[in-house]
């Protein structure tokens, strides 16, 4: 029963957020948290290949051995094997067999990213799928303000994981215009009483609906 939910009931703090293969977006922005909320080295090793300490011999770089290691540079290598036993740890048994051959915590990372979120290709053009979506969104008959939050949000935010990027003011004056006209009056004032490079993300939604009158 539980494996039909993208995660686990319920979230604890120091345990990393479950993955069963569903909302892999959802879950990657929980995870990074999580991750940086231990140690932003953890993270760091994700993103890198794994730290090794070496020195330099006759123009090669050698590994040293672990017994030369200080106590920083062993701390920093040993980021690569907690961030596997974290990774582990947040996975089901399917989604850990992909990962179970991989030699480096960012070759599992890597693995899962081209797994649920597809190769360069696949990617590009999932991204223009939600630009033409971005710059076609509209409030739509009947919706309340809070499901043009949810709609708006749900696309910025996969956006900005496929690497697209937004500044306050954007994404306010693309918020406001995307309201019908029967909104057009709380547009107007907000317009002229606020900074559009200072609300709050989602932009606007809650100034929009403080506001008494319609």
């Amino acid at each position: 029963m539980a494996e039909k939910f993208p995660f686990g009931e319920g979230a604890l703090i120091n345990r990393p957020p479950l993955f069963f293969g569903l909302n892999y977006q959802f879950w990657k922005v929980k995870m990074k948290i999580f991750v940086e909320s231990l140690d932003k080295g953890i993270w760091d090793a994700i993103e890198k290949d794994p730290f090794i300490p070496k020195f330099e011999k006759d123009g090669s770089s050698i590994e040293k051995p672990w017994s030369q290691w200080t106590d920083a540079k062993n701390k920093k290598a040993k980021f690569d094997c907690i961030a596997k036993n974290i990774i582990r740890s947040a996975l089901n048994s399917d989604e850990f067999f992909r990962i179970s051959q991989c030699a480096s915590v960012k070759e599992m990372w890597d693995t899962l990213e081209d797994t649920h979120e597809g190769i360069n290709d696949v990617k590009r053009a999932r991204k223009h799928t939600l630009i033409q979506e971005y710059e076609m969104f509209r409030m739509l008959k009947g919706e309340s303000i809070a499901e043009v939050q949810k709609r708006f949000t749900h696309i910025i935010n996969h956006l900005m994981s496929l690497g697209k990027t937004f500044d306050k003011e954007e994404l306010n004056i693309k918020i406001l215009k995307c309201l019908d006209r029967s909104w057009q009056p709380k547009v107007t004032a907000i317009s002229e009483s606020k900074d559009l490079t200072s609300l709050t993300q989602p932009p606007c939604l809650e100034s929009l609906e403080k506001m008494s009158w319609r």
